[in-house]
């Protein structure tokens, strides 16, 4: 029944094996192939182009701000840096005056203590001297008693007190 329809049309076997229909199959082939080829051209090409122009901004944007926060993370990373030597050197310049402040008060006490101590040694001579002072001024009264006591047991006699002056002033 096959070979009766297709003696009917008046073909055997697949059109597109037909000479006869190869000149409609290329006008269509033709035309297929330019509307594709339009279409490439007008719509989809340039929406690709798009995509790809869009993509390249956005990346070329996204590597321009990656740059710009780099260099501002560096230049914040740089002023962190200034600002801890600053505070460092603030600090070591801190302590030096502390330690020199320190140091000089320590050397006023040290100054002070001294010369406290120096006007209790200069008091306590001055009493030690009139101490000495007044026992040597005794010492010539002790010294005349016990002359006179020393006659008197040697002797038996009291000494006269002018005698026992007068010889305790040639021997002094």
């Amino acid at each position: 029944m096959a070979d009766a329809a297709a003696a009917q049309q008046g073909t055997s076997g697949l059109p597109q094996f037909d000479v006869g229909q190869w000149p409609g199959e290329i006008v269509w082939l033709t035309i297929v192939f330019a509307v594709l080829l339009l279409l490439f051209y007008f719509v989809f090409a340039p929406r690709v182009g798009g995509t790809i122009a869009e993509r390249e901004d956005k990346i070329s944007g996204d590597i321009g701000q990656a740059r710009r926060l780099r260099d501002e993370a560096e230049a914040q990373s740089q002023a962190a840096a200034q600002e801890l030597a600053e505070a460092r050197a603030s600090a070591q310049k801190l302590a030096t005056d502390a330690k020199a402040a320190a140091a000089n008060e320590a050397a006023r006490r040290a100054a002070d203590e001294e010369a406290r101590v120096g006007q209790l040694m200069a008091d306590a001579e001055a009493r030690i001297a009139a101490a000495r002072n007044a026992a040597m001024g005794q010492v010539r009264g002790i010294a005349a008693d016990t002359a006179a006591a020393i006659i008197e047991r040697l002797t038996g006699q009291a000494a006269d007190a002018a005698e026992v002056e007068q010889a305790l002033a040639s021997v002094g």
